[in-house]
């Protein structure tokens, strides 16, 4: 039995934040039903990586990572049955989930005090970038946007360049797990005492958390964090560093003048006056990254990366996807798990950071198709004939 499989979710939500964040409950056995529109695409079922290079709206391996062991029906929340088949399935559900803007659910009826009044112990968790209140909660966007407004890309690459964000939806990586928890605890409440509550889930004071260093440093004495490349004022050498081979890297960050003495002898570094000391190797960082490098560049990253952990110094390949893929490590947690899926070939899957011992979640079952379940969730969990469900889906207000 898996820890959440008396649980029932109903999820709005779309792109990023919310559908990892209920993926987490799926994968642990909540009965998450997830709701679509044919006329509205979930943008992340839009763009790659694809299957074997070719798009589709079924292909994108984006859209099935986020939505294992879920179901899918897809209504037309423009028409006013398929608002009255969701204020049915709020009526089932233990949460319901959406990541609209603010004025997404309330124009449709379907905020949390409308269907509160129809389950009155519902908890509903609403995230959206910058919240449900404010000057700024209208404003659309993806989690680069949000990146960008959190500070993010402002300490993101090096001072004399553009700057060098994080790949992608950065927040969207992020906010999930803060949610996922936040969520988790309300229906621990709910559970306890019957009450249900509403959850505001702002992206932008979630992400801030990050940046918590640079928050407090202003906020002490007045420093507005930049970018400073790699340095870092704890450690030096601290950085990546050619390897042998076709774009092959090393991140060797060192501490104190013993694990100095200890890289400088592994690597063959001559004694250099420059670098005798921390602080000297802080203030050089330029100088003592290019004596550095000029020592790597002919090691095998990996070979050199397990000698230097061995002799007690912090390093690390820097891995491709095609290192993960076949990183021993991965592999002998079980981390990459293979799921089938009926339009697109097996592949593998990102599994969990976490294990539980007696109760260990996984993916269940592939993303659905758009709608795939639609017919299955109308007939055994609001008791549709067969009659009524065409009628819906002849008069395109289901599919």
């Amino acid at each position: 039995m898996l820890p959440l499989a008396d649980l029932k979710i109903l999820d709005f939500s779309w792109v990023g934040v919310g559908p990892i964040t209920t993926k987490y409950l799926a994968d642990h056995g909540a009965t998450v039903i997830r709701v679509e529109s044919h006329a509205r695409l979930d943008v992340v079922r839009l763009g790659p990586p694809w299957h074997d290079a070719k798009p589709g709206i079924e292909r994108t391996q984006f859209y099935a990572s986020y939505n294992t062991s879920k179901y899918g029906i897809a209504l037309d929340l423009a028409k006013p049955e398929a608002r009255a088949i969701a204020r049915r399935l709020a009526a089932w559900a233990d949460v319901v989930v959406e990541s609209f803007t603010p004025r997404v659910m309330r124009g449709w009826g379907l905020a949390y005090e409308d269907l509160r009044a129809v389950n009155p112990r519902l908890v509903m968790m609403s995230t959206c970038l910058q919240g449900q209140t404010g000057p700024h909660a209208d404003f659309p966007g993806y989690g680069q946007l949000m990146a960008a407004l959190s500070g993010f890309y402002a300490i993101s690459g090096w001072p004399d360049r553009d700057p060098a964000p994080p790949y992608g939806a950065y927040t969207d990586f992020i906010v999930p797990r803060l949610a996922a928890s936040a969520l988790l605890a309300a229906i621990d409440h709910q559970r306890r005492t019957g009450e249900g509550q509403y959850l505001d889930v702002s992206q932008f004071e979630a992400s801030l958390h990050f940046l918590a260093p640079a928050l407090l440093a202003y906020e002490l004495d007045g420093t507005i964090a930049g970018r400073d490349g790699n340095r870092a004022d704890h450690a030096a050498p601290h950085g990546a560093y050619p390897c042998a081979g076709d774009d092959r890297w090393i991140a060797i960050s060192v501490r104190g003048d013993a694990e100095w003495r200890a890289l400088s002898a592994l690597l063959g570094l001559p004694d250099d006056a420059r670098f005798a000391t921390h602080t000297a190797r802080v203030a050089a960082t330029e100088e003592i990254d290019a004596f550095v490098a000029s020592a790597t560049r002919s090691r095998d990253a990996r070979e050199l990366m397990d000698r230097l952990q061995d002799a007690g110094i912090a390093a690390g390949v820097v891995q491709s996807c095609l290192d993960l893929h076949a990183d021993p490590v991965l592999a002998g947690w079980g981390f990459f798990q293979w799921v089938e899926h009926p339009a697109r070939p097996p592949a593998p899957y990102e599994g969990h950071a976490l294990r539980l011992d007696a109760t260990p979640g996984g993916l269940r079952w592939a993303a659905p198709t758009l709608g795939e379940h639609t017919a299955a969730v109308l007939r055994d969990v609001l008791g549709m004939d067969e009659a009524e469900i065409a009628r819906l889906v002849e008069q395109k207000i289901a599919w």
